[in-house]
């Protein structure tokens, strides 16, 4: 037998213990453990754990958590009624394994408390209205689709169309924030991994970031268990070390997947797409323990990230998701191949709390950006059949193509609200077709944001600023070139 210090304290303290008799990869069946709760952490003989996924009178149906090595013989002993994790302050900064195991090369973790995964979601009365908008640092989602701290929201779209750069942004958003962001990654091929860790570091990110790592090569297990663990992490100190706390998951098709192949192996009846029965009830159950609480006034808010092939939206998983959160970012890899950056589809996304978090002044700006972007579609079009243009006509040009300008972003330039709300406000004061020097523009919002301390700063910074980036008024019969600008307008007007 193994010599297992741990293994033969738990038996000796009179655990329900039990015997293996069969292994089908990571599906234990275990002879014995009567009364055994389901979710109750087991230990193997030989250090493995395992997880209670079906109890019986006369056996218990587990998934090893470990590995698929197991010997039918093996000791297995009851070592917690719930599958437990470390958590507290001394996790920030890691990289761990969904069981808070470290991965990185900072020596081990001396967390004092553990957590089991499967908490319950606040109840309706525990929780508060939410009002405070989480800047991620990009203009083109902060201006048009808010996320608000609390909410749950999807970022969805086609592999390299830009979800984990943005992503990233956000995370690098929140330094001096106080905010902590835990950083899930199921599935995920090491180079993807490797680059992600280098930017977090690279970006004073990893300072207030949690990594859960979980490879579904080496346990389906890990997989699946994952995104509850980094739950459990975040929850720890949004409930008692008073943190807003930032989770996204990267990405839960991954997940489904490593559910879906534990369920076939455990020989479950497979539903449409062939996954479980319950898929959606595993990603609800998940999803809904995000929230704003009454008691500390404190967020968790989720950002569940799921992988769309084709641009294809109306998949199982995706309206899954889409109807358990409060709104969709949509990533577009049509529009990231033609160079716009961010790639999001504006006919396709939605915020559908952002408005609770934002001024009069935000949503007077949000709903004139839209209406401007509408109208350069439309006169852009129009351009292409005449050479004639009216004055609004080109207005509307000009205008159109300084916001496509503005609202560009290379992954290593952020703007906080008070900045994009300036460099946005600047270019809308426009009345005609004037030359407006963006890159300019940019520079000047970033210098001058900090002057911001009411309503009438942003009015005379921000003509100031119109003044000095404005050139004079174009020739009257000038059209404005249109090519540099994107070419997904076309969602634009559906919007």
């Amino acid at each position: 037998m193994f010599d297992n210090a741990a293994f033969q304290k738990l038996v000796e303290a009179g655990n329900l213990t039990g015997v293996v008799v069969s292994v089908n990869r990571f599906i234990i069946t275990v002879k014995g453990l009567e009364g055994v709760q389901i979710g109750a952490q087991i230990l193997f003989e030989d250090g493995q754990r395992g997880m209670v996924r079906e109890a019986y009178a006369d056996h218990a149906v587990l998934y090893n958590i470990d590995s698929e090595e197991l010997a039918i013989g093996a000791m297995a002993v009851v070592e917690f009624d719930d599958l437990m994790v470390p958590v507290g302050r001394e996790l920030v900064g890691r990289v761990v394994d969904p069981l808070g195991r470290p991965l990185d090369d900072k020596g081990p973790i001396s967390a004092t408390h553990s957590s089991g995964i499967f908490n319950p979601a606040p109840g309706i009365m525990d929780r508060k209205v939410l009002d405070e908008q989480l800047a991620s640092g990009v203009s083109a989602v902060d201006s048009f689709f808010p996320i608000v701290l609390g909410q749950r929201i999807a970022i969805l779209g086609d592999s390299k169309s830009g979800k984990s750069t943005f992503l990233g942004q956000l995370s690098a958003e929140q330094e001096g924030t106080e905010r902590i962001v835990v950083y899930v990654l199921i599935g995920k091929r090491k180079v993807d991994v490797e680059r992600l860790l280098r930017e977090l570091n690279e970006s004073g990110a990893m300072e207030h970031t949690i990594v859960v790592l979980a490879n579904i090569f080496d346990s389906l297990t890990q997989s699946y268990i994952a995104p509850y663990a980094a739950c459990a992490m975040a929850e720890y100190l949004w409930v008692n070390d008073n943190r807003d706390m930032i989770i996204i998951y990267d990405d839960l098709s991954s997940h489904a997947e490593a559910y879906r192949q534990l369920s076939l192996l455990q020989e479950v009846d497979p539903g449409r797409d062939s996954y479980p029965g319950d898929i959606f009830y595993t990603h609800s159950s998940l999803l809904e323990r995000a929230g704003r609480l009454l008691t500390n006034e404190k967020t968790l808010t989720a950002l569940p990230v799921v992988l769309t092939p084709n641009d294809d939206i109306t998949g199982y998983l995706s309206t899954n998701i889409m109807s358990i959160t409060d709104g969709q970012i949509v990533f577009d890899l049509g529009f990231f191949r033609k160079g716009v950056r961010p790639a999001v589809n504006a006919g396709l996304s939605v915020s559908r709390v952002g408005g609770q978090a934002q001024t009069t002044r935000q949503k007077q700006l949000s709903t004139a950006l839209f209406k401007s972007l509408a109208s350069y579609h439309q006169a852009d079009e129009f351009s292409h059949f005449s050479s004639q243009l009216s004055s609004e006509t080109r207005r509307d040009l000009a205008r159109g193509k300084h916001l496509y300008q503005a609202l560009g972003q290379p992954p290593e330039e952020r703007f906080s609200l008070v900045e994009q709300q300036l460099m946005l406000e600047t270019i809308m004061k426009s009345e005609d077709d004037r030359s407006i020097d963006v890159a300019g523009l940019k520079k000047a919002v970033v210098e001058r944001a900090p002057e911001v301390k009411s309503e009438d700063d942003f009015d005379h910074i921000e003509a100031e600023l119109f003044e000095k980036f404005a050139a004079q008024q174009l020739a009257a019969a000038a059209p404005v070139p249109t090519e540099t600008a994107p070419a997904e307008p076309e969602q634009e007007k559906k919007k």
